[in-house]
């Protein structure tokens, strides 16, 4: 590998690295507006400037490669007087309205000003003005004037989409990002447009104006919306989640996600999440705190045999909840028979980059602790499940009128009207856990906030409940220790914890 000398550093680089990404290797960060490093390379914000020895003239790192015995400077006067000018030259026409801007506290040209500039404007006359708050597509908005030209939208959309949406039109002063006539920003990607615009150009129709960034705490999870399990960024302040970010993983999601997947958040947020436990009496619905909906489910319980309770594990529902489930049905009521239930949608959207038409983040972990679908034609006196599950589709192995439903959830919904026990639980967003994704990789997700009222992750519930059972087969603590007890009893999860799964997830044996 060609040896290279950047800033007195000494580093080996892959051949072909280009210096912006070679100086990343010994800590050095080279601004760059145009540049991304799973786009093509544009060379055409020229902020990236260095000197290299024995060269006359500055060059653009992100267009320039390494080669053995380079030596590259990217802090000397010249190259500092340099970008001073690249920096002036784009702010010419730029407006001055961080204030109001939604990219502040995230933007490149605000950032690099604090950092190389900082000084007044020379520009007397008229700036060139163009339209403000024009909508590109269904969840992109553009303000032209804020715009710099990186072209990494355009880049973007043609080399990862691959739906040549967006194009510049006119010259010089006034060029203008745009669309194709009769075409609008809407491929099924579209809001990485915005992840990668480094000004406030492209914002999110969805979230602009919602939340300062610099008020926004971040937890790392995955998306939930699909079997892919991309790796992304909860953004939320307050209790609520604000929007979805994708997080890089070369093996999963490299650093894209879905526009569909971005969405998946809203449910966490909405009014009808269920916050106390509902219990069914004579026909009226009556909220109990939790240690007297476990001991009214106990009473219920009294005298039916294992053999007449069905659990239902869910494919929406992390591997931990999945598994303390089954284990409080096996250990402590006796239970025998075990399905799972997954999320199903007539014409599921799907493509060969990230999108799966199994909607279900956690199909692969249900089926590999052994879950079989629910299919069955014998009938059953109590069914436990987690999850929304539609009662039309227990009524082939329920009773009519005689059996008990026990439904663990996270919402109040009409879907769930006929049980009898509901019991509200911790969403994907607000508990510790992995899932499993169509790779059969085992991923993290890290609660953003704790969840409403008396929910709990359902390990916990399962912990308390084997207590007024009076059982001591089942003492969760934390987290960990449901994963550990997963990993002894469950082979394909041999050997799985935390320093194993890491930030990047890792593959079930």
């Amino acid at each position: 590998m060609p040896k290279v000398t950047i800033d007195g550093k000494e580093l080996e680089a892959p051949a072909g690295m280009n210096i912006v990404d070679a100086a990343k290797l010994v800590g050095v960060q080279i601004p760059h507006y145009c540049y991304h490093p799973k786009l093509s390379i544009a060379g055409n914000c020229r902020i990236c400037l260095v000197e290299i020895e024995k060269q006359p003239k500055l060059t653009i790192a992100c267009n320039t490669k390494v080669s053995d015995g380079m030596v590259v400077h990217t802090d000397t006067p010249k190259v500092v007087e340099g970008r001073q000018s690249v920096l002036e030259f784009i702010l010419v026409n730029h407006p001055i309205d961080c204030p109001i801007c939604d990219q502040a506290g995230e933007c490149k040209l605000q950032q690099y000003y604090m950092q190389l500039d900082l000084k007044p404007s020379r520009m007397t006359e008229e700036k060139v003005h163009k339209e403000k708050a024009t909508p590109l597509g269904p969840n992109v908005m553009l303000d032209m004037e804020r715009c710099i030209l990186c072209s990494r939208c355009i880049r973007f959309c043609k080399e990862i989409a691959g739906q040549d949406e967006l194009c510049f039109s006119q010259r010089g002063n006034h060029t203008e990002l745009t669309t194709y006539p009769g075409k609008s920003l809407e491929n099924a990607y579209s809001v990485n447009t915005v992840d990668i615009c480094p000004v406030g150009a492209l914002t999110s129709r969805d979230f602009r104006f919602k939340q300062r960034v610099w008020f926004l705490k971040e937890a790392e999870s995955i998306c939930t919306g699909c079997a892919t399990g991309c790796n992304v960024k909860v953004n939320h302040n307050n209790g609520v989640v604000y929007r979805l970010l994708p997080r890089e993983n070369e093996a999963v999601n490299q650093v894209w996600m879905c526009d569909e997947g971005r969405f998946t958040y809203k449910p966490n947020n909405e009014e009808n999440r269920l916050r106390r436990p509902m219990v069914r009496r004579d026909g009226r619905v009556e909220s109990l705190r939790r240690e007297k909906a476990v001991e009214e489910l106990k009473r219920t319980l009294s005298g039916v045999s294992g053999n007449a309770i069905l659990g239902i594990g869910s494919a929406q529902f992390t591997n931990e909840s999945n598994f303390a489930f089954g284990r409080f049905l096996k250990d402590v009521l006796g239970v025998k028979d075990f399905a799972y239930h997954a999320k199903e949608v007539a014409d599921p959207s799907q493509d060969n980059l990230l999108i799966s038409p199994d909607k279900n983040p956690n199909r692969a972990g249900v089926e590999a602790m052994g879950l079989r679908p629910l299919a069955e034609d014998r009938r059953y006196q109590v069914f436990f499940i987690l999850g929304d599950l539609p009662f039309a589709k227990l009524q082939k192995i329920a009773f009519e009128k005689n059996s008990k439903f026990v439904v663990f959830t996270t919402h109040d919904t009409p879907e769930v009207e006929y049980a009898d026990f509901l019991l509200p639980v911790a969403s994907w967003a607000e508990e510790d856990g992995t899932f499993t994704n169509k790779q059969r990789r085992v991923q993290r997700v890290h609660p953003a906030f704790s969840p409403p009222g008396e929910a709990l992750p359902v390990w916990q519930w399962m912990t308390q409940m084997a207590k007024a059972w009076g059982s001591d087969k089942i003492r969760y603590d934390h987290f960990k220790h449901v994963l550990a007890d997963l990993a002894e009893n469950v082979p394909a999860f041999k050997g799985m914890n935390e320093e194993k799964i890491g930030s990047k997830g890792t593959i079930l044996s």
